[in-house]
């Protein structure tokens, strides 16, 4: 798969570069992409939710009324959980929600979203380039793509601190390095960015 080669001015560099078949054009498997999701959210889970049971909540343990002859149900305890302010039937509790998946499976699943963007031709390839740490200059960048308004996510080969400084303020626009690349964060942009550079490292991953 041959795709064109464009500078940070988004004009074509006259240059094309191929795209592994492997990893851009396999038949998307999306069972591997809605686990390596699933898990990937469950992972963002704190997990400290907490409600008061009957035994933990604070209050009085007389007994509320007489057993027989009030016509009603009888009732032992304020801290009853059919009283207001009283405890909670099977509450929430703290609990870990990750879940482990096989290495294989994420790997699939990353292949399958790479290749649902080359599909939909949301992957761009752009030539190596440096900028200051300044937002100015990356929001300059991105509105040379016409990609202002657009999620984008850009893949460098390695830690970029200029480049990561320079986008964490718009809140459309994400830089990772390729190594850290996941299935949640390339369906959630509407376009991939990949530096030249990059693409030898993704193939090596994955």
């Amino acid at each position: 798969m041959q795709v064109e080669v464009i500078n940070k001015e988004g004009k074509a560099t006259g240059r094309t570069i191929e795209l592994s078949e492997n990893i851009y054009q396999i038949t998307p498997n999306d069972h591997a992409i809605y686990l390596d999701v699933k898990q990937y959210l469950a992972n963002q889970r704190q997990g400290t939710h907490k409600a008061k049971e009957r035994a933990e909540v604070v209050g009085s343990t007389k007994k509320i009324k007489k057993q027989k002859g009030t016509g009603t149900a009888r009732a032992g305890s304020l801290k009853s959980p059919v009283f207001v302010g009283g405890g909670t039937i099977f509450g929430p509790r703290p609990r870990d929600y990750s879940f482990k998946l096989n290495k294989k499976i994420k790997k699939l699943a990353r292949k399958s979203a790479l290749s649902h963007k080359a599909n939909s031709q949301a992957i761009t390839v752009i030539e190596d380039f440096n900028i200051e740490a300044k937002t100015k200059q990356y929001l300059e960048f991105l509105n040379n793509l016409n990609l202002n308004n657009t999620k984008t996510l850009l893949l460098i080969p390695e830690q970029h601190k200029n480049i990561y400084l320079a986008s964490r303020n718009l809140p459309k626009a994400r830089v990772v390095t390729y190594s850290d690349i996941n299935t949640y964060e390339i369906l959630h942009a509407d376009r991939i960015l990949l530096f030249e550079s990059t693409i030898k490292k993704i193939e090596e991953l994955l």
